[in-house]
């Protein structure tokens, strides 16, 4: 009989275990170890609390460039990288009126690598804005709002307003004349229903206006108020709600069966260019009983896993691939051109022209010539039919293509010239006549309010689309050309808010003609 073998020295066995600490801390994080088989692949995604928002598999056709442009994961890039640097940046902003400026100049000309920091900031902040407006245009036109990612479309136009809500926000923590002034604007313009309880003469007792700029501001006046409220809404409270929406937004995407695809999608595609990954690759683990069937309602139902990949490695090596362009992006935009810094902020010497933030000044073209009407009356129609899109377009055709349905590209074409020339025409005769307040200066603010180049461009774009949806006998050819009407009209008012208005919202073609002082 032999001898129990001896076990191994206490000390030896702390040493044994310390070796191998790495990889068991390795092992226990990734619990179904290295992603080399169909089932490994899978359980990497659902067993992972980050990455189980994505299906186990995906389409080929999700992976085309052309299907999404990587646009939401763009934005999603551009949020991590504005969250990262605005948390360095809080280490040394100081959310007071009588620090906020200096601390700014402390960043900007102080701090080690402050500039390039803030830079980045500024910058990923923009490029956000720009690709989920972007993103949101393509969902459009691919039609992908339609069931059963209706209520995802409504997610993502939440997405918009706290995006927007959060640039708005951070334009203020500078403290310097720019920002001021431009907050100033829009606070002016969140008061702009004054304009209609002034005219039928009620604001002395229902002031929704003066509520809305109460409400934003804390005050009468931007001051101090204002910058903390800002600043919280800035670093806690919009952040939150944008992280709460992503993640309904991405989980959607999944349940509502991964991005829009047209439904002969697989002919399409044809077969795989190379080997791809067999969709059962290995003996089950578990067995299951089975009590009964029933027809789900999930997207699910009726498709099989044929065609797809595992999104481990293709999506995410996608992902990953749109995240370092992102970043590129913005790295090489913080090293060409620094974010703004003007004088300390001066309630008593007046920006002219005061400017509100670019994705604004279309509104604040508007807004010269009614403040409701540009301020909260377009943007809420625009709003409300954006909403109502998808449980208006029951129609199936065209789902998942690009300009999709019942005219398709020639609606669009159509559209874009529409669109602009109506913008371009409309500007044109107020620039160069001027509109009925300086016709008549005893005209009713009720007249001015109804009858601007505001309204008669609405008007112009509803007609348009109501044609297109008689002669097309298609809701989506109406929404077509109207979304596209409304792009084109939003950038034709930007551009000349942004290059062409002088001292006192005056036309010029160049700041070279503006008046000297």
């Amino acid at each position: 009989m032999s001898a129990p073998a001896t076990p191994p020295p206490a000390l030896q066995e702390f040493k044994d275990n310390l070796r191998a600490a790495p990889r068991r801390i390795l092992e226990t994080a990734f619990r179904s170890g290295n992603p080399s088989t169909d089932r490994t692949r899978s359980t990497f995604i659902f067993s992972n609390v980050f990455l189980h928002l994505h299906s186990v598999r995906v389409h080929r056709w999700t992976l085309k460039w052309s299907t999404s442009m990587g646009l939401g994961i763009a934005t999603t890039a551009g949020f991590l990288l504005t969250l990262i640097t605005g948390i360095l940046l809080m280490f040394y902003y100081k959310p007071y009126p009588d620090a906020a400026y200096q601390s700014i100049k402390d960043i900007h000309f102080v701090v080690p690598t402050g500039r390039f920091i803030r830079n980045i900031h500024r910058w990923a902040a923009n490029v956000m804005v720009v690709t989920v407006i972007l993103h949101m245009a393509r969902t459009f036109y691919t039609a992908s709002y339609r069931r059963p990612r209706e209520f995802n479309w409504l997610i993502g136009m939440g997405l918009l307003a706290v995006t927007l809500g959060l640039s708005f926000t951070g334009y203020l923590l500078p403290w310097d004349q720019l920002a001021y002034w431009a907050i100033t604007i829009g606070a002016n313009i969140a008061q702009s229903p004054r304009e209609v309880t002034d005219a039928i003469g009620i604001t002395g007792w229902f002031d929704p206006g003066g509520m809305q700029k109460f409400l934003l501001l804390g005050s009468d006046t931007v001051g101090p108020e204002a910058l903390i409220r800002f600043y919280l809404l800035h670093v806690m409270i919009l952040p939150l709600a944008l992280m709460a929406l992503m993640s309904v937004h991405f989980w959607r995407i999944r349940k509502d069966g991964g991005l829009a695809r047209p439904a002969d999608a697989d002919q399409r595609l044809g077969n795989a260019p190379g080997p791809v990954y067999p969709v059962f690759t290995q003996a089950p683990l578990k067995t299951y009983s089975l009590a009964a069937i029933v027809r789900g309602r999930t997207p699910a139902v009726g498709n099989g896993p044929e065609n797809t990949v595992p999104s481990m490695p293709h999506l995410f090596y996608a992902e990953l691939g749109v995240f370092m362009l992102t970043t590129l992006v913005c790295l090489a935009l913080a090293l060409i051109a620094d974010a703004p810094l003007k004088e300390l902020a001066n309630p008593s010497i007046p920006e002219n022209p005061a400017k509100a933030p670019w994705y604004f000044l279309g509104l604040q073209e508007l807004v010269s010539f009614s403040a409701f009407v540009g301020g909260i009356g377009i943007p809420t129609l625009v709003l409300a039919g954006l909403g109502l899109i998808p449980y208006l377009d029951r129609e199936e055709a065209g789902t998942g293509e690009w300009f999709g349905g019942p005219g398709g590209r020639k609606v669009v074409f159509q559209a874009l010239v529409v669109g602009f020339a109506a913008a371009l025409a409309i500007e044109s005769f107020a620039i160069r006549f001027g509109w009925i307040r300086e016709w008549y200066l005893a005209v009713p603010q009720f007249v001015v309010t109804v009858l601007n180049p505001g309204t008669i461009l609405a008007a112009v774009y509803g007609f348009y689309s109501v044609w297109l949806v008689k002669r097309y006998k298609s809701t989506r050819a109406g929404a077509l050309g109207l979304f596209t009407c409304f792009l084109c009209g939003f950038l034709v008012l930007t551009v000349i808010g942004t290059y062409f208005r002088g001292p006192n919202w005056v036309f010029y073609w160049s700041p070279g003609d503006w008046p000297r002082h």
